[in-house]
């Protein structure tokens, strides 16, 4: 069997790019266009979507158009992958008198997982200054109830690494409530494979849809079916793929973290095909077809349940769209935490790609 380890090193390289672009939801405009860049680069002619998310063909299939093959088979029809690019972070919910910043999240950014992380403040200026996420008072030799203080953001503050000591020396910086709060993602790749990060979801997955344009092009493979590509700026928030769907889809892959945790089979060296998750099952003949793909191609992989997940698929059928819908990822431990996946991941998920497309 050929070695596709050029296609995961590729696909790991773009991604420490990407995580090293602020992206939270709402703040999107340099990774999209770090994204445009990259795919006209890689011969591609991406479109930038009116939310500012990035549509792009990789593929013109044997049934091409909207009356197409699709019609009569959606397993025919064309396919949109869709991958995320926007990541958790905060918002300026207000100015203390005494210069500190109290947050809003933005996503499903835990608290207590931010904890003494460092950050960046982005201005409507486009100043960007340099903090610490803390909880008040967070000095254990003065505060005797550091341990039972629960971390929320009622009780957590961002100290700035500058001279404030109230509320008008932080409004003399051009800082307003508003501004986002990007945390520091701490990306590491290790010897072992391991790749270590905030927001590897869903950069990481992002970064597999790059490598399987790039595969594509590289091969001058022609599938079967039309491929498009849709990295999405709102999943965080709940309506990224609700929009931009060409009418000659049938059929939507969301590619995003696979779950690793108690009660589920996938870890981080597999492919997780998703059969259900929170909104409900995901489209029974997608879902076998992933399977078997998965067996042809012989990758590693997991059939779990998310107790707690929503993707972009799910919102491109509550928007109203008549598509089949599917869900695959590299399995990502800790979510939403400091999240660790790892190259043999990268690979099974680029292996049930190549098997089911191309």
């Amino acid at each position: 069997m050929r070695d596709y380890s050029e296609y995961t090193e590729y696909i790991v390289e773009r991604t420490k790019e990407l995580l090293g672009i602020d992206s939270p939801s709402g703040y999107t405009r340099e990774v999209s266009g770090y994204l445009m860049d990259l795919y006209r680069g890689l011969g591609y002619e991406p479109e930038l979507t009116v939310k500012g998310g990035v549509v792009v063909k990789i593929a013109d299939g044997e049934c091409s158009g909207a009356d197409g093959c699709g019609k009569a088979d959606p397993a025919a029809g064309a396919i949109m992958l869709e991958a995320h690019v926007d990541t958790l972070g905060a918002m300026v919910a207000e100015v203390s008198s005494t210069g500190r910043l109290h947050l809003t999240p933005v996503g499903g950014m835990n608290a207590n997982n931010a904890e003494a992380e460092n950050c960046r403040v982005i201005t409507r200026g486009g100043k960007v200054y340099t903090g610490t996420f803390q909880l008040k008072n967070a000095s254990i030799h003065v505060n005797d109830n550091y341990n039972e203080v629960k971390r929320s953001y009622g009780e957590m503050e961002v100290l700035l690494d500058e001279i404030v000591r109230n509320k008008e020396d932080v409004l003399a910086l051009g800082i307003l409530p508003g501004d986002f709060v990007c945390f520091e993602p701490r990306t590491v790749v290790t010897e072992s494979g391991f790749i270590k990060s905030r927001f590897l979801d869903d950069k990481l997955s992002t970064g597999i849809l790059l490598g399987f344009a790039k595969y594509l092009k590289d091969e001058g493979i022609r599938p079967a079916r039309t491929i498009y590509q849709h990295i999405t700026v709102f999943e965080e928030v709940g309506h990224g793929g609700c929009a931009s769907i060409p009418a000659d889809v049938t059929e939507v892959l969301s590619v995003d973290m696979g779950c690793v945790g108690d009660g589920l089979g996938c870890d981080e060296c597999q492919v997780s095909i998703c059969a259900k998750d929170s909104r409900g099952p995901y489209h029974y003949d997608v879902v076998s077809g992933l399977i078997d793909a998965a067996k042809r191609a012989e990758a590693d992989f997991a059939v779990d349940v998310y107790p707690h997940y929503g993707s972009d698929a799910d919102a491109a059928l509550t928007a109203g769209y008549d598509v089949r819908h599917g869900l695959i990822g590299p399995g990502v431990y800790a979510s939403h935490g400091y999240e660790r996946s790892h190259k043999k991941g990268v690979e099974n998920t680029f292996k049930l790609l190549k098997a089911y497309l191309a």
